[in-house]
């Protein structure tokens, strides 16, 4: 009769430990924010997404271009939930050749409104593709201009920009690739409203050396995403080690939320335990 009881306790003691190695957002250090447009993909509603964030447990979300969202329904949708915007992407289009400053200037004046509606108080900013023609002092030049023109909306509206350098391996050819360019062109503008959204997956692909160079330009940090390279899915799928790069940013006083710009692999569920595990 032992061997029946010892299976069946074996079978409870299997039961039990697999409850109690579901991790939840309360069992780590760092907050997430789900990104809308890959952690669903394309072809859910942007509504439907954040109940699916909200299911899973996520207390806030990103977004990719405003100009495609019903705004009003987003803030909408999350007032209801609870939950928050964090950041949301205000442009795109190229800055380096500097002759659309002035729209640009108009564009940003425009997102603010919209991060108004929304409570957020972060947007992402790109505008950082190869222009044809220029050097890239001269784009580099530009960008800067642009952010200096900029920045005292952004500062009495009590927004920030993060602009998001990209990586030459699956990007395309930008003159904003890893953390060194964004860094200087920050600390020039010099405003507490001009800052980086910090890609991780981005970086790795640029310039590795994640924390070292984390460290050299935390003072220029808005905000930090995350993906595993290669891939894009979460971390745990791939080469990086999150938790030593998570406690890192933790340790230099970083306290705001992570977006989490990855593609899952396996359910949305398993990614979601995996992320968590990997997590500080």
């Amino acid at each position: 009769m032992k061997r029946p009881i010892l299976a069946v306790l074996g079978l409870f003691l299997a039961f039990t430990s697999s409850l109690s190695a579901h991790l939840t957002f309360d069992d780590v250090n760092t907050k997430y924010a789900a990104n809308l447009a890959l952690w669903w993909g394309k072809g859910n509603p942007t509504l439907d997404k954040i109940d699916k964030a909200h299911a899973l447990g996520f207390k806030a979300v990103e977004f990719w271009a405003y100009g495609k969202e019903d705004i009003d329904a987003i803030a909408a949708k999350t007032k209801k939930l609870g939950m928050k915007v964090v950041q949301f992407t205000a442009w795109g289009a190229p800055l380096g050749s500097g002759k659309n400053i002035d729209e640009f200037e108009a564009g940003i004046k425009e997102a603010l409104g919209v991060a108004k509606k929304l409570g957020a108080k972060k947007m992402t900013v790109v505008g950082h593709r190869w222009v044809e023609g220029y050097t890239l002092e001269e784009q580099l030049a530009n960008y800067t201009a642009a952010m200096k023109r900029v920045a005292p909306h952004c500062e009495k509206a009590g927004v920030m920009i993060i602009i998001e350098p990209f990586n030459p391996v699956d990007h395309g050819k930008n003159t904003l690739n890893g953390s060194q360019a964004a860094v200087k062109i920050c600390r020039e503008v010099d405003s507490p409203m001009i800052k980086i959204n910090w890609d991780f997956y981005h970086m790795q692909l640029t310039e590795g050396a994640l924390i070292h160079y984390l460290r050299e330009g935390f003072d220029q940090v808005g905000y930090l995403q995350l993906a595993d390279t290669p891939g894009r899915h979460q971390p745990g799928t791939g080469e990086l080690n999150y938790v030593n790069i998570l406690k890192a940013a933790h340790e230099l006083g970083y306290r705001g939320y992570v977006g989490v710009e990855c593609r899952p692999q396996g359910t949305e569920a398993e990614a979601l335990q995996q992320l968590l595990e990997n997590s500080y």
